[in-house]
This record gives structure tokens, sequence and C-alpha cells, in this order.
């Protein structure tokens, strides 16, 4: 069957209306009216092959909400009508070690990307979410139960919300936990949210000054300016654990001496130069560590949305027509966004 969507014919296109295959359900498929579907800063990497390798035509987008429009027949979690999401995968080889511990993230032959994976669907690599419908196989979808009227801002979590939870739950961040969230965009302010949400005491980092209230609305109980010798020393030995957003090669050391003993800070922003080396003194002395996390297995990421449903946890969004996703880009280029931008699909029309 086809489908409209939006996507480009090579990295330096602009985004255009087209028309894409995807393929009859098969006995283990669900079929989705797609919704709403977030734009991640992977998306313009992969659009414009800054990370190199992009297959066109490129359709990207996997922070995908929607409703089922049709199942195959052996299909037993979900059923039409079912409100489900789609994150960053959409398959796995099922029988590695990761994936048989439910860590499919870490598939040991690599996980199929919702866009710009191996298929054997045409046209050969996976079609991501800015388009109207989508067939994935029931492993790789998920529940969404929050109320209808919050789908849009839903529908971030399914990667910047998993980015963030995935880490914050590894390390077992909750009540007593002295938090730090570096970076208050994206992923940063999501950090907030759930860290708030798990019982942590949060003190968000930016380097803004103009964030500092933003940032207190979010969930934080202290905001630090790092660029402020002062504000940064006042918490020097003090951090359980510290959760670092930044995609830019930075100081690293000015974070890991913040840390208490055997404290950790993880990184999930992948920087386009790498950072410098950081101090190795400063962690030995303290037996602190620098670690990094992708985003979550199915099953974490179920919990994930479970936890933000419970919780009343979505992203702070702004909608734009799939007919404006370069301006989106251009926008999210500068950090004009707070903090996620969402295609309503039914623009695509």
């Amino acid at each position: 069957m086809t489908t409209r969507a939006y996507g480009v014919h090579a990295a330096d296109k602009s985004f255009e209306a087209m028309d894409i295959a995807r393929r009859e359900p098969g006995s283990h498929d669900v079929q989705i009216e797609i919704a709403y579907c977030g734009i991640c800063h992977s998306d313009l990497h992969t659009a414009r092959s800054e990370w190199g390798g992009t297959r066109y035509p490129c359709v990207p987008g996997h922070e995908i909400v929607g409703t089922v429009s049709a199942v195959g027949g052996d299909v037993t979690k979900f059923k039409v009508g079912d409100t489900v999401g789609v994150g960053c995968m959409v398959d796995s080889c099922q029988h590695c070690a990761a994936c048989d511990e439910g860590l499919e993230q870490y598939c040991e032959n690599g996980f199929v990307g919702t866009y710009n994976g191996p298929t054997r669907d045409a046209p050969g690599h996976t079609l991501g979410g800015y388009s109207q419908q989508i067939v994935v196989d029931e492993k790789f979808v998920l529940q969404i139960r929050h109320p209808q009227e919050q789908l849009a801002a839903v529908a971030p979590l399914l990667c910047a919300g998993i980015t963030t939870y995935s880490p914050l739950r590894h390390w077992k961040v909750g009540p007593g936990s002295k938090v730090g969230i570096v970076g208050i965009g994206g992923l940063g302010h999501m950090g907030v949210k759930l860290a708030h949400a798990m019982g942590a005491h949060v003190v968000a980092f930016t380097t803004s000054e103009s964030k500092r209230a933003d940032a207190k609305a979010l969930g934080a109980d202290e905001v630090v300016v790092s660029r402020n010798a002062d504000e940064m020393k006042a918490h020097a030995n003090s951090f359980d654990f510290i959760l670092n957003t930044v995609a830019a090669s930075h100081d690293l050391d000015a974070f890991t001496a913040l840390l208490k003993r055997d404290g950790t800070m993880v990184l999930v922003g992948v920087p386009e130069h790498p950072h410098p080396s950081p101090n190795i003194g400063n962690l030995i002395f303290k037996r602190r560590a620098i670690a990094g996390s992708l985003i979550g297995g199915i099953a974490e990421t179920q919990e994930m949305l479970d936890f933000c449903a419970e919780h009343g946890v979505v992203s702070d969004i702004e909608m734009v027509s799939a007919q404006d996703i370069d301006k989106a880009y251009e926008r999210m280029l500068k950090s004009d966004v707070k903090y996620r931008f969402v295609i309503d699909n039914a623009t695509m029309g």
C-alpha cells in the first residue's frame, strides 16, 4: 500500500511530499495511523547525511504516536483503535545476549532503526514517522496510556524521554539522590522532569542566566549557571549522579569535580568533536565514573511511558505542519524551541 510522507531525496534538498510504500500487515504486524511525530536532532543529522551513510529517499521520524488501524492474525498485544507509539527501533536480531535480556538497543547484531535501517521492504531501508501510516512488528509497538489531549506531547517521550529515563533508572535515582542535569534543551528538560518525578533533589545546569526560571518551572530544586565559578564550587563533591545531555564538546572536569565518591556522570549527547580528555586523577581519587547510555529496550520504554502517564509527565512542545519541517530544522539549529518540535501528521493530507 502507499501512504503520504515527507522526506528528502538528497542531503542538500528540502523536504517535500512523497508517496511511499508500506507492506501489508503480516501475521505479527500492527498498522498504525500516525497522528503526531516528534522531530529529533538525529532526524536532521540523518536527512542531511551529517553522520554519513544516509539512504535516500530519507523519511525520518522515530517519535511516533497514533492509532492502530489493522492487526495481523497472530497479534495478541494490540487491537484496532488502541493508542500506541513507536520509538527508535522497529526490529533486532531477537537472539543475542542483549536481546534475550530485553536490551534490544544494545543488540549485538545491530537493531533496525525506525528510519535508515536495512529492511526487505521497499525501498530496502526503513522509512520513518514523517508519514501518515507505518507497519511495525508488534514486539516493537508500545501502549500509550496518556489522555488523548496529551498525545502530541507524548511523542518526544519515545526518544528524548527514554534517553533520559534509562540512565536515571539504571543508576537507581530516587528519593535521597542528588542529581544534576546538564543542559536544558530537548533532552535536558525531560531529564529534569523525570528526575523530579522520581523524587530526587534536582539541580539543573545551564550556561544561560535566562533559563534559570524555566528550569525551576520544569521541576529543578536548584539552578546553577555553569559559567559562574562560585556557583559551581558550592556544589563540589556533592552529587550522586549527573546526567550530561550536552551534545557539544566541553570540559567534563568541571562536572566530575562535583561528584561524590563513587558518583557517576552519564553522557547521552554525542558531540561533533571529542570532549577534551578528562583529568584521570579527578576520577581515581574519588572512584568517580564517566559512563554513557543509549535509549532503552522495549520493556523499559513501556515502563517509562507508564511512569510518565502515572505522573503526568509529557514533553514541552511546539506543533508544526509538515510543510514547515525545514523551518523547524533551522530553528532547532539555533536552539529556538522550548523544547521539542512535533509534526501534526494530519497536515500531510
